[in-house]
């Protein structure tokens, strides 16, 4: 069972940038300034589309959330290690069988890698189940000489140029695309789909270094041996562990109001007895108009286990923020070159203002050419703060550019590098870094270049699919689990 949590019983101070934390509601968002706000033409339908969400189920519970949070703090303090992925903005058609399952195996046979090379139990998110909105740099775009809105997610509008439109209905349709992706999930983990006892496909036909292949083989076969002897002297029968495992669920917190629709104000599970001290601290104080947190009951998101706020979006006195400084849930950050270290350390006593190990997840992804000279600083900033966030690396989103095609796309080489100083700065500055946050999917896809594959710009068109940012396919996700683990394995 993971640790409880030792959340501070005192009344919250204010944050550095002086801005009181009490006066929290779901919807006190609405009073704050937006970025990347979707216009939609009919407000009554969106109105409707509101309220039929506050009357549906929740997708996630609180005894689930809490239970993240938990294993959360085991990764700030060294204890865990993070694996996060799945693609960059999902599309309702990757609600089906053959798709959901591909992520859950890629992410399962990661973090067997993952926990060989770093010695520590890896806690595994999904970027599934509502990782459907993403930010754009420009709210439009030009299609054949003609001014259309962009492609903002399948919950807000279509990718085809006569269905871009922003449709409220699309906001009730997200819920039940994420609830069916939510429950096959379930229902594949609670079937076997994660069962050690069954034989893995680690194929390595892909890789054409032959010094490369002999290498990830030896990690297989040191992976297959561990559970061949487990299972020889019987240490698998009562080892419940070896049969499933936890997967959460993660989005980005991008529309606001199918956010608010899905926060609710529920009961803390018993086994939360000990995260929530009574009494519970007040950091999140409601005016009397409004439904009030007490030492029984606080406002959790449910319609993920985690959410984060991204690099657009994450303004001190923008409505991001403010929602989601609110919510139980644990909650992650995006943290690009453009952020200042004192304006870092304000946002976390904004969202964290009892300094909670592992409330916060602080994802970094600077680019790797940037990293060196932003990364320390940051850490330090932190750390002087008192604030103990998980630390991780997304060495995705600063590494992509344009092919001569005009496909976007990211070379292996530079995720790796970025991963690997993130991985050296975080040991120099006293520390070590927490998890990694990848966009990838189970499929054949032709979309990053490089790898042991040894894809290249030219192969950009054999299989790209994204209608966002380029994810790494299958071979290239799991030859990066590898290394990294390889990195640990070095540096023990």
């Amino acid at each position: 069972m993971a640790k409880p949590i030792d959340w501070p019983i005192e009344a919250p101070e204010l944050s550095q940038s002086g801005q009181d934390t009490s006066e929290w509601t779901p919807s006190s968002w609405t009073t704050k300034p937006i970025k990347q706000d979707v216009i939609y033409n009919d407000r009554s339908a969106v109105s409707k589309a509101v309220a039929k969400l506050e009357r549906l189920p929740p997708l996630v519970t609180p005894t689930e959330i809490v239970k993240l949070r938990n294993n959360l703090r085991d990764v700030a303090l060294g204890k865990a290690f993070l694996l996060q992925g799945g693609d960059c903005a999902e599309l309702f058609t990757y609600c089906e069988e053959a798709a959901i399952e591909s992520k859950i195996k890629l992410l399962l046979q990661m973090s067997l890698v993952l926990i060989w090379g770093a010695n520590k139990p890896v806690l595994r998110i999904a970027r599934m189940a509502g990782q459907f909105a993403k930010p754009r740099s420009s709210p439009t775009e030009i299609y054949e000489g003609k001014e259309i809105p962009s492609f903002r997610g399948d919950n807000i509008n279509g990718f085809d140029p006569a269905d871009r439109t922003p449709d409220p209905q699309r906001l009730v349709d997200a819920y039940f695309h994420s609830a069916s992706t939510l429950n096959y999930m379930r229902a594949s983990l609670s079937s076997g789909i994660a069962d050690l006892h069954s034989p893995l496909d680690w194929g390595l036909g892909h890789v054409r270094d032959e010094g490369i292949k002999a290498k990830y083989q030896r990690i297989v076969e040191s992976i297959t041996e561990s559970l061949r002897f487990m299972r020889t002297v019987g240490a698998d029968s009562t080892a419940h562990g070896l049969e499933t495992v936890d997967l959460y669920t993660s989005h980005e917190a991008l529309l606001l109001e199918y956010e608010q629709s899905l926060t609710r104000l529920l009961r803390h599970p018993p086994s939360a007895a000990a995260t929530f001290p009574s009494p519970l601290p007040q950091p999140f104080a409601t005016p009397p108009s409004a439904p009030s947190p007490s030492p029984l009951k606080g406002y959790y998101n449910t319609s993920a286990h985690l959410l984060w706020i991204g690099d657009r979006t994450r303004d001190l006195s923008g409505a991001h923020i403010e929602y989601i400084r609110g919510i139980e849930n644990p909650i992650g950050i995006k943290v690009g070159p453009t952020l200042p270290p004192d304006e870092l350390v304000s946002l976390l006593d904004l969202v964290d203002p009892s300094r909670a190990p592992g409330k916060v997840t602080l994802i970094t992804r600077y680019g790797e050419h940037k990293i060196a000279s932003l990364l320390g600083a940051h850490i330090r900033a932190v750390k002087a703060s008192g604030h103990r966030p998980v630390w991780q690396c997304d060495p995705m989103h600063g590494n992509t550019r344009s092919a001569p095609s005009g496909h976007k796309t990211r070379q292996f080489s530079s995720i790796l590098n970025e991963l690997a100083h993130a991985l050296r700065i975080h040991k120099e500055e006293g520390g070590e870094l927490g998890g990694v946050h990848l966009e990838l999917t189970g499929e054949a896809v032709t979309e990053c270049v490089g790898g042991s594959e040894g894809l290249r710009d030219e192969d950009l068109g054999l299989n790209y699919t994204s209608y966002c940012d380029p994810r790494l396919n299958e071979k290239q996700a799991l030859e990066l689990a590898f290394l990294v683990a390889g990195h640990f394995r070095a540096g023990r």
